[in-house]
């Protein structure tokens, strides 16, 4: 069990990279294929979504316990990244779809966590591990 604070780091790392990954992937698409630009929004909610999970997973994963807390946290932290990004760069504005972005990162985040958690415990079991009835 690592401490929660490098947990957190590291999954919002793995989701940054991912990010950067796809944003990548998306840039390649539209420049040698057909893909057309209207197509890019869904595209980048399915980076985001893929890359939090991911996130969430990792960080569940490394801290053993508390994944929804903590994979949460890594999405929390994903969205507040974004935010100082969208705000100093490009002076977004603080919108309602703002907002739904935080709950959705948290969410996503989240479940990433759950799973991480349950993953790092099921792989922890006896080889001859029976549960009880």
């Amino acid at each position: 069990m690592r401490s929660a604070s490098t947990s957190v780091l590291t999954g919002l790392l793995y989701t940054t990279g991912l990010v950067l990954f796809g944003a990548l992937l998306a840039t390649l698409l539209l420049s040698f294929t057909s893909m057309r630009e209207g197509s890019l929004p869904y595209f980048t909610y399915i980076i985001n979504a893929i890359a939090l999970l991911v996130g969430g997973f990792v960080t569940g994963k490394r801290c053993g316990g508390k994944g929804w807390y903590y994979g949460g946290l890594t999405g929390f932290s994903y969205f507040l990244l974004i935010l100082l990004i969208g705000f100093l760069g490009f002076d977004a504005p603080m919108q309602w779809g703002t907002f739904l972005f935080l709950l959705g990162a948290f969410g996503v985040a989240a479940l990433g966590g759950i799973l991480g958690v349950n993953s790092a415990n099921s792989s922890q079991k006896p080889k001859n591990f029976k549960p009880r009835r």
